[in-house]
């Protein structure tokens, strides 16, 4: 982690707690080449977990439909379902820039709809900052955020609510028409005030470019090492899913640990050497 970051401090033993990443520190660790680490978080358990290791943003995803729900895509995702998952997450964290996603629907009508619904997940949460999908087309609501004093984290190339316009998750930014939209929604969701930008699935060489003419920090997924940082769904990171992206690495394998943890439960509930004398209580 960069020291020039709020440094991470431990949250055990009377220690003081660590300050908050803000956004002007993100705009800051731009500025000296300095990496940014994000990663998804649906609940306090392991927000606590990821705040701890020293994750300088939580983005509460609407990936929660996937990930957590049980859906196919992000579309069903409602501002009801990410509320409770982004208190769960806020309360969790002491060092962490909390980001909520502005689900399907609750921002497309126009500004004055995004600033009611940022509005609510602020007031509501506890979160930091809303996160939004588009380019041109919405900057006018990123303005209207920002301008009401919620930060914004814009969203472009593969666009998960986008999906059935564009395709499924397909690369996006491919040719120089494609990668001259995409530099243009960048500028201009840069210019509506949006305090960072992710770059999913996008060309390296696209993402390479739009993060140079960027005042505000790239947050890649998928979209190469010269972004100023990094998002990835954690339960993709910690090998939670038969299946992952091909951007996204599996830095463990969780999934298994836990299968055999509890199939070792079950054995020992069934053979009758759980609860032992050690897990249980004399009179």
């Amino acid at each position: 982690m960069s020291a020039h970051l709020p440094a991470h401090t431990s949250s055990t033993g009377g220690s003081p707690a660590p300050r908050r990443v803000r956004v002007h520190h993100l705009a800051e660790a731009k500025a000296r080449g300095e990496k940014l680490t994000m990663l998804t978080a649906y609940d306090a358990v392991t927000a606590r977990i990821f705040d701890g290791a020293g994750i300088d943003m939580l983005l509460v995803g609407d990936s929660i439909g996937n990930t957590m729900h049980g859906h196919a895509t992000t579309l069903p995702v409602t501002v009801d379902d990410m509320i409770p998952a982004a208190r769960g997450v806020a309360r969790a964290t002491r060092r962490a820039l909390v980001v909520v996603d502005l689900p399907f629907g609750s921002y497309e009508a126009g500004p004055e709809q995004a600033l009611a619904t940022g509005v609510r997940i602020l007031k509501e949460t506890g979160a930091h900052a809303v996160k939004i999908e588009g380019g041109k087309r919405v900057a006018a609501q990123i303005r209207a955020l920002t301008d009401a004093g919620i930060p914004v984290v814009g969203h472009l190339g593969f666009t998960p609510q986008s999906e059935n316009l564009l395709g499924g998750p397909r690369v996006q930014g491919r040719g120089d028409d494609a990668a001259e939209v995409l530099s243009e929604d960048a500028v201009a969701v840069a210019e509506a005030g949006a305090v960072a930008l992710v770059l999913e699935m996008v060309p390296v060489e696209v993402a390479a470019r739009v993060t140079e003419i960027l005042r505000i920090p790239t947050i890649g997924i998928g979209a190469g090492v010269q972004c100023d940082g990094q998002v990835l769904v954690w339960t993709d990171l910690a090998g939670m899913t038969e299946w992952s992206p091909r951007f996204a690495k599996r830095f463990a394998e969780i999934g298994t640990a836990l299968g055999q943890a509890v199939a070792d439960y079950a054995a020992e509930v069934r053979d009758g050497s759980f609860p032992d004398d050690d897990h249980s209580f004399a009179q």
